[in-house]
């Protein structure tokens, strides 16, 4: 018999009643360090003050008009936005997946406008994952989310990881952009080289075409940058974020160029809920923190000693651990053994961390963790090498 929640979700069967700072506490009163951060989305943590109060203000006074009204927050928001970024406008979603069907739509849009209709064909990279919507599954090109949804939607040409040449050489008359995670997250957190984005850059600029970024994971401060393009000193023609910028709440947003949104004229797009009252709330107090001076040089120093004791750790356990890969506090530990088992190993352990493709586990704590943070999860993560180097053993 079905369960009244669709069963679509393999998660642990594990209670969360409520969330502190850096810490989930479960049903039974245990605690444990959270570096999951509901897969990379609390990125102040769990009822940060700030947010708490910013939330609390606005649900008391409006909740919801639709975008038929101009709303203060949102205009601020945008405006922000505009201000640390390379874009000229944004149009806000409730999820990442909303965002990049914005974005494709306006790539597409875009060409139409200029009278080449043709080319609406996207160039992605093998490994992505850009959402769980039709178009999206299509875009990502993995065959674990396609299998029984029908028809591949077209548009979308997969190449291999990093290979410039392939990109080269499937750039057509239909290509309209080219479209990439700056750090592949499900993929197994897969850094593009810096070199490599530049040359990207360079190609959409010699071919008259859109490069996209998803930001959703690895923006909004999570690599040390604002956004993690930055590191390549390359700008977006559109970029799709999400999850960092509302640290819990639903929201996202599409930035792009002028230039590039030409086409998104009055009732070309839209959305109910998106840009709400509520969120724009919470994305402004979000900004608050996130720009203050000084935040972004503690997650490039927190994220430095993190992965010095992450790398010392995988000289001690170097059966487990193959190798620590990432950027800033979007970390990947590739293991030797299963990563499931690490996984559940660590829950066990009070540790939370997600799974990612190439058999890794994701260490993808909120921003604000300090040296205390650091020491217990890495004791933890040393204990749970230990059960699995001894279970081996005695295998």
């Amino acid at each position: 018999m079905i369960t009244p929640v669709m069963p679509t979700y393999g998660g642990a069967d594990l209670g969360i009643e409520r969330g502190e700072g850096v810490y989930l506490i479960g049903k039974e009163g245990k605690r444990y360090l959270d570096f999951a951060a509901g897969i990379a989305v609390n990125s102040l943590g769990h009822c940060h003050p700030k947010l708490v109060a910013a939330l609390t203000e606005q649900v008391n006074t409006l909740w919801h008009t639709s975008n038929m009204y101009r709303i203060p927050g949102q205009e601020r928001l945008a405006q922000r936005l505009v201000d640390a970024t390379f874009a000229d406008t944004v149009f806000f979603t409730n999820s990442g997946v909303e965002a990049m069907e914005c974005s494709i739509k306006m790539a597409r849009k875009f060409h139409a406008a200029n009278g080449a209709p043709e080319r609406f064909r996207i160039i992605t990279f093998e490994g992505a994952f850009h959402g769980r919507s039709l178009a999206m599954i299509a875009a990502g090109g993995q065959d674990k989310y396609l299998d029984g949804f029908g028809p591949k939607v077209k548009g979308f040409d997969q190449i291999p990881f990093g290979d410039l040449e392939a990109l080269k050489a499937a750039i057509n008359d239909e290509t309209a952009g080219i479209l990439l995670e700056p750090v592949q997250g499900e993929g197994g957190i897969k850094p593009f080289a810096n070199d490599f984005l530049r040359s990207v850059r360079a190609l959409c600029d010699d071919n008259g075409l859109l490069l996209i970024l998803d930001e959703v994971q690895c923006g909004v401060g999570r690599t040390g940058k604002l956004f993690a393009h930055e590191w390549a000193a390359i700008a977006p023609d559109i970029m799709a974020i999400a999850k960092g910028i509302g640290s819990g709440f639903p929201m996202g947003a599409c930035l792009a160029t002028e230039e590039a949104a030409v086409g998104m004229v009055k009732g070309t797009h839209g959305s109910t809920f998106g840009g709400n009252p509520l969120a724009m709330a919470v994305g402004n107090a979000v900004l608050d923190v996130v720009l203050e001076p000084g935040f972004l040089d503690h997650v490039n120093d927190i994220s430095k000693r993190l992965r010095q004791q992450l790398a010392m750790l995988a000289d001690e356990h170097s059966d487990v651990i193959e190798e620590i890969r990432g950027e800033g506090l979007m970390i990947g530990i590739k293991l030797k053994t299963p990563n499931l088992e690490m996984l559940q190993s660590l829950r066990e352990g009070g540790l939370m961390t997600v799974a990612a493709g190439d058999n890794v586990i994701r260490l993808l704590p909120p921003l604000i963790i300090d040296e205390t943070h650091i020491a217990e999860a890495i004791e933890k993560l040393s204990a749970a090498c230990s059960d699995i180097e001894a279970q081996a053993a005695k295998d």
